[in-house]
């Protein structure tokens, strides 16, 4: 049996100017926290952070997807790229081997934080019984 440990990762995440928010890195680093997937997160600047998860519930992929989905600019320079890629490759083979489907078809930012959306209060829920929810 494999141990829970080699599946653990501890991965940066680079965000880049111009964006209207001065500490995206911050922004991030409390919307991740927040997650049920997401382990740990930890800030290292303005704009750098690392997130700890285990790639049996979410990839890289699907965390930058998110991110993106959500409005920040995440850093495209070469080095990120082939750490990027890097990752994505070595995740998606974990994955694959393990038989695991890969996930992130779109919408990742709603697939990784529609817990975390459901269990705060707000305004759009429905109060009513689901029988009389076809009513206007």
């Amino acid at each position: 049996m494999d141990s829970a440990e080699e599946f653990i990762r501890h991965r940066e995440l680079a965000f880049r100017d111009p964006h209207p928010e001065s500490d995206q890195a911050r922004s991030a680093c409390l919307l991740l926290a927040d997650t049920d997937v997401v382990h740990e997160v930890r800030v290292l600047g303005p704009n750098r952070l690392v997130v700890t998860y285990d790639v049996r519930q979410v990839t890289y992929a699907e965390l930058e997807s998110a991110l993106m989905e959500l409005g920040f600019h995440l850093d495209n320079s070469l080095v990120m790229k082939l750490k990027r890629t890097l990752y994505n490759y070595s995740e998606d083979t974990i994955r694959a081997n393990l038989g695991l489907p890969n996930r992130c078809f779109g919408n990742c930012a709603r697939k990784i934080f529609i817990n975390h959306y459901r269990t705060h209060a707000h305004g759009c829920r429905d109060t009513r019984p689901p029988h009389w929810r076809q009513y206007l």
